[in-house]
């Protein structure tokens, strides 16, 4: 079983910036690919990114350009730097874990709002 714990979301202006931090504690996390999934009100659950445990990156084409993701496998976490924010970027931001099974953080609220 692995633990996924998200930070870093809030409130913030259109063209603003957060980072979001997963963190895995206690778990091998080099070994696992990591994701970002984000999921609106009356929206499904859309891949933002993903890092693969050899480091390579995918971003979404809605957000390629402005976010950024990345891993300190030192530190048990995988990172979105998410710039230019927009609206429609405003969603639930949960972290994914993936080895054999999928593993899920509980997610952390973005709202980009003027």
């Amino acid at each position: 079983q692995v633990q996924l714990v998200e930070s870093g979301g809030g409130l913030v202006q259109p063209g603003g910036s957060l980072r979001l931090s997963c963190v895995a504690p206690g778990s091998i996390f080099s070994i696992y690919d990591m994701s970002w999934y984000r999921q609106a009100p009356g929206n499904q659950r859309e891949l933002v990114a993903c890092i693969t445990s050899g480091g390579i990156t995918t971003h979404a084409d809605s957000v390629k350009g402005r976010f950024t993701i990345s891993r300190d496998n030192a530190k048990n976490t995988v990172y979105l730097q998410m710039n230019n924010l927009k609206p429609e970027d405003t969603a639930a931001y949960y972290c994914n874990a993936k080895l054999f099974d999928n593993y899920w953080g509980k997610g952390t609220l973005v709202t980009v709002s003027s």
